[in-house]
């Protein structure tokens, strides 16, 4: 098991901005069951989200080349 990450880690592995990755948040991409939120603060399971994006539908893709 990964520990849980900050959303700039995230973005970092991603090789992404950090905007992207909240991006992502929002649109669903990454399923509430991929993270925690205490107050305004998210911890990611990297593990999680990697399969949730690997397996995420063609419009991920769209929504990077945007």
């Amino acid at each position: 098991m990964t520990p849980f990450v900050t959303i700039e880690a995230l973005a970092e592995h991603f090789n992404v901005s950090d905007s992207t990755a909240r991006q992502w948040v929002r649109r669903g991409h990454i399923p509430k069951t991929a993270y925690i939120k205490i107050g305004g603060i998210y911890r990611f399971d990297l593990d999680k989200v990697v399969e949730a994006l690997t397996n995420a539908p063609k419009q991920l893709e769209l929504d990077l080349e945007s």
